[in-house]
C-alpha cells in the first residue's frame, strides 16, 4: 500500500468481446488470469456498455452519457454538440479527476475519443489527465502494424515495421507491465490508475500461430450445440437465472448442419478465440508484475468490454477512406510488401499479417450467448459485458457474484468512492457536468443493491431499465417491453399487455434523451449523408 493509503488502480477495457466468451462466464476461451480474478473476486451479472467502442469509452473515462461528452456515434463530427465526435470540455476523465487525489495516471492502448487522428488535440491523453500513453489514437487496425501508433504526443508508427516480431496485443501488455515497474521505482510513494485499452478481439483476425493451434477444433460442434452448452454453464455457475430460454437462432444464419464452408468458419472462431487468449496471456503478465512489486493485494482490478459481440462482415472492397495510411483502420499492403487480402472469403483463412475478416453473424451469436443481437444495438446482446472486481484488501467476497444492475457511467463514481477523489463541478478553465453514475461500492459486501433507472440510444436504438423493466427499440421499430425477472433474453414482448408502463417509460427516456442532447436519428443521418458518411462497412439505414 502506498504512504497515501489508497488502492493502486488497474482498469481493463477490451474491444468487441461477447458476453460469454471468457472461461469465467461460460465460454470456450482458456483464461485462466481472468478465471483466477473472478475467483478471487466478484462477477456481475447485469451490467451494461453502451453497445459501441467510442461511446463506451467516453462514457467509461467520464462518468456521463456519451452524448455528453461529444461521441453521439464515433469520432467523426456527425452533428451537432452531441456528436462532434470529439472529448469535449464539459466533461473529466478518470486520470482527470484521480491526478487531483494524489495519483499517477497511464495508458496503454486504444484510446478512440477524439476526432483529430494525426495531431496532438485538447482530447488527446496527455491532454486529459494521463502522465503517460503509449497506444493507438484510431478505432481499429493491423494488429501487426496499427495506423496511429503514439507514444505520448508522438507517432511511432515506424516501431512495428522496424520489429518483425510485433503484435499490438504484446505491445500493450508490455507497455503496461513497464508503466507498473517504473512507476514503482520513480514514484512507489504514489498511488497509480492504469488504464489497459486492449483491442482484442475486434477485428481483423488476426492472431500468432501458435494461439491458433491451441483451438483447433474447438469449435467443430458448431454454433447451435455450442450456444446450448454455454447456457448451461452460465445458469450453473449462477450467473443467469435457469427460467430463461436460449434466444433462437440469428434468424439470418442457418444451422450449423447446413452451413457451408465449415473448415473455414471455424478457423474463424479459433482464431477470435485466440485473439482473447493472447489477451488473456498478457493480463498474467501484467497480475505477475503487481505481485513482483508486492502491491497485488492492494490494486483494484476492473475488466470488462466495451460493448457485445460485433457482427460486422468485412467486404473484399473496403472504401478508399478506411484504407488510408494516415487516417484508415486499414493498410493495403504488409510490412514487407504483399498485399493485404481483405473480405470474409471462405477460400483465404485467418490469422496472417496479410489477411483482414471478421468472424461474423453466427459465431458473434455465439459469443453473446444467450442474448439476441449485437453491437450497435442496446437489446441484451448489445450491451451486456462481463464485468469483474478484484481488490484482496478491499472486497472481503471470494467467487460471488453480484446481480444487481449498474452500466458505465458507474465505473467513475466507484473510483471516486474508493480512492478518495471529488468529482469536480468545475474543472480549471471550465464547468462540469454532474457525475451521472452510482458508486457500486456498496455491492461489495451485499447482492440485490437497488439501482435507479438507466438510460441508452445509439444510432436511433433505445432503451431505458427501470428495475425489473426494460424498454427498449430497435430503430426504426416500437418500443418493446420486457420483464428481466422473468425473460432477460428478451423472448416475449408485453408492450401491448402494459401500453400505460410503456408510456410513462418511454416520457421518462424521452426527458433523458433531451436533457443529454440525443437527437432523432432521422435528423442524424441527414446531417451524416450531408457529409458523406455512407462509406463503413453497413449504410446508414442499417447501423
Amino acid at each position: 500500500m502506498t504512504t497515501q493509503n489508497k488502492p493502486n488502480v488497474l482498469l481493463i477495457l477490451n474491444d468487441d468481446m461477447g458476453y460469454s466468451d471468457l472461461g469465467c462466464y461460460g465460454g470456450e476461451v482458456r483464461t485462466p488470469n481472468l478465471d483466477r480474478l473472478a475467483a478471487g473476486g466478484l462477477r456481475f451479472s447485469q451490467f451494461y456498455n453502451t453497445a459501441r467502442c467510442s461511446p463506451s469509452r467516453a462514457s467509461l473515462l467520464t462518468g456521463l452519457h456519451p452524448h455528453q461528452t461529444g461521441i453521439g456515434i464515433l469520432t467523426e463530427p456527425t452533428g451537432p454538440e452531441a456528436y462532434a465526435g470529439n472529448l469535449n470540455k464539459r466533461c473529466v476523465t478518470i486520470a482527470e479527476v484521480l491526478k487531483t487525489a494524489g495519483y499517477r495516471t497511464y495508458l496503454s492502448g486504444k484510446w478512440h475519443v477524439t476526432s483529430s487522428i494525426t495531431e496532438p488535440s485538447d482530447s488527446w491523453p496527455l491532454q486529459r489527465g494521463f502522465d503517460a500513453f503509449y497506444g493507438t489514437i484510431i478505432g481499429a487496425g493491423s494488429f501487426y502494424d496499427p495506423n496511429t501508433l503514439t507514444r505520448g504526443n508522438d507517432n511511432i508508427e515506424h516501431e512495428p515495421k522496424e520489429d518483425p516480431s510485433f503484435f499490438y496485443t504484446d505491445a500493450i501488455t508490455s507497455q503496461a507491465v513497464d508503466y507498473i515497474d517504473t512507476h514503482m521505482r520513480d514514484h512507489g510513494d504514489k498511488p497509480f490508475f492504469t488504464y489497459v485499452g486492449f483491442t482484442a478481439p475486434h477485428w481483423p483476425l488476426h492472431a500468432r500461430d501458435e494461439d491458433i493451434a491451441r483451438y483447433k477444433g474447438r469449435f467443430d460442434e458448431g454454433w447451435d450445440t455450442l450456444r446450448e452448452k454455454r447456457l448451461e454453464r452460465l445458469v450453473r455457475s449462477g450467473i443467469l437465472d435457469k427460467q430463461w430460454q436460449l434466444s433462437p437462432r440469428d434468424p439470418t444464419q442457418p444451422p450449423w448442419s447446413g452451413a457451408d464452408d465449415k473448415a473455414w468458419l471455424a478457423r474463424c472462431m479459433e482464431v477470435y478465440a485466440a485473439q482473447i487468449d493472447r489477451m488473456d496471456q498478457g493480463i498474467g503478465r501484467i497480475l505477475a508484475a503487481l505481485e513482483r512489486n508486492g502491491i497485488a493485494d492492494d490494486t483494484l482490478i476492473v475488466f470488462l468490454a466495451d460493448n457485445g459481440a460485433c457482427a460486422e462482415d468485412i467486404p473484399d472492397n473496403l472504401p478508399q477512406g478506411l484504407l488510408s495510411d494516415k487516417l484508415g483502420i486499414a493498410r493495403n499492403r504488409t510490412r514487407d510488401g504483399r498485399p493485404v487480402r481483405f473480405g470474409n472469403d471462405a477460400s483465404i483463412m485467418p490469422g496472417p499479417e496479410d489477411t483482414y475478416q471478421s468472424y461474423g453473424v453466427a459465431w458473434a451469436n455465439l459469443s453473446n450467448t444467450p442474448f439476441r443481437l449485437y453491437k450497435h444495438w442496446v437489446h441484451e446482446g448489445g450491451i451486456s459485458t462481463p464485468l469483474i472486481f478484484h481488490w484482496p484488501k478491499g472486497i472481503a467476497a471470494r467467487n460471488e457474484i453480484r446481480h444487481n444492475p449498474g452500466y458505465l457511467p458507474d465505473i467513475m463514481a466507484t473510483l471516486c468512492d474508493i480512492c478518495g477523489a471529488q468529482y469536480p463541478s468545475q474543472f480549471p478553465g471550465r464547468d462540469v457536468l454532474p457525475l451521472e453514475g452510482r458508486s457500486l461500492k456498496p455491492a461489495f459486501t451485499e447482492d440485490g443493491v437497488v439501482r435507479g433507472p438507466m438510460f441508452w440510444e445509439h444510432e436511433g436504438n433505445c432503451a431505458m431499465r427501470d428495475g425489473p423493466w426494460k424498454l427498449v427499440r430497435k430503430h426504426p421499430g416500437d418500443w418493446e417491453l420486457y420483464d428481466m425477472e422473468a425473460d432477460r433474453t428478451e423472448l416475449h414482448d408485453l408492450a401491448a399487455r402494459e401500453p400505460a408502463r410503456v408510456a410513462a417509460m418511454a416520457k421518462a427516456w424521452d426527458a433523458w434523451a433531451a436533457r443529454c442532447g440525443v437527437l432523432d436519428r432521422d435528423e442524424v443521418i441527414k446531417v451524416m449523408r450531408a457529409k458523406g458518411f455512407e462509406r463503413r462497412f453497413y449504410s446508414i439505414e442499417d447501423a
